[in-house]
């Protein structure tokens, strides 16, 4: 336990200096397990400075970045209320920032099992992720990136509509007007409805409840893009319209 609270304070710190670190598998043995341990124990840190859990998040939704990283099952993390982004975000407080497109879904009700979470959804929108690796050259090991909260640095959303089939919504992303990145929801697990499901599973393996309110990120319709200072973003989904974000 205490390997796992000095892990998770060398995290913690990572993200409050802004500074890049080693990761932790260069000098500690770390599975996955262990990992979670670590985020957990990270996002104790910040619930104890009065942040609020808001949600989860999801990571390896494409078949394409399971194969890269050798695994078979998605990750996740958490999302509190300090990372929703309104309007801005301030990117000289991170360290290596990217942005990437998502469907993001409202939670109406507790869910505490997969079985719950199709009933639970109040709400869909368009929505996007700040990601920010506190691992110098954004470079990684599976149980790296779980314990540092599977990346997690913000979110925004769009506009909530009434729950609907998002399985093949066209999306597009645009920094400072110019397309960036296109892509469908389809790239999420053939549709974003199954990693909701997933997050529903892997919450409830924790013992953790999906509360209302909460949103969930189901994962990205396209690769992150580096998110530069000074810039505009904007992202789009076909019958969800859009949300922005500057720099």
């Amino acid at each position: 336990m205490n390997d796992i609270e000095a892990l998770a304070g060398t995290l913690d710190a990572a993200v409050r200096d802004a500074r890049a670190i080693p990761r932790l598998t260069d000098k500690a043995e770390l599975d996955v397990d262990a990992a979670y341990a670590v985020q957990r124990a990270v996002i104790r840190r910040r619930v104890a400075r009065h942040e609020r859990l808001a949600g989860v998040k999801m990571g390896f939704t494409s078949k394409a970045k399971m194969v890269q990283m050798g695994v078979h099952d998605v990750i996740w993390g958490l999302l509190t209320d300090a990372m929703l982004i309104e309007s801005r975000v301030d990117v000289g407080r991170l360290i290596h920032p990217r942005i990437e497109p998502e469907i993001a879904y409202l939670i109406g009700r507790p869910v505490r099992s997969a079985a719950d979470v199709d009933a639970a959804v109040a709400g869909v929108a368009v929505g996007f992720e700040v990601l920010d690796s506190r691992y110098e050259d954004f470079s990684f090991t599976l149980p790296d990136v779980i314990a540092d909260n599977a990346s997690a640095a913000g979110y925004g959303v769009g506009a909530w509509h009434d729950p609907r089939d998002v399985a093949n919504v066209g999306m597009l992303m645009e920094i400072d007007g110019q397309a960036v990145q296109a892509g469908s929801s389809a790239a999420i697990l053939g549709d974003p409805m199954r990693s909701l499901r997933a997050a529903a599973r892997l919450a409830g393996q924790a013992g953790i409840t999906l509360e209302p309110g909460w949103v969930v990120l189901a994962g990205a319709a396209t690769a992150a893009v580096p998110l530069p200072a000074g810039a505009h973003v904007r992202v789009t989904a076909s019958g969800l319209g859009s949300v922005e974000v500057t720099t």
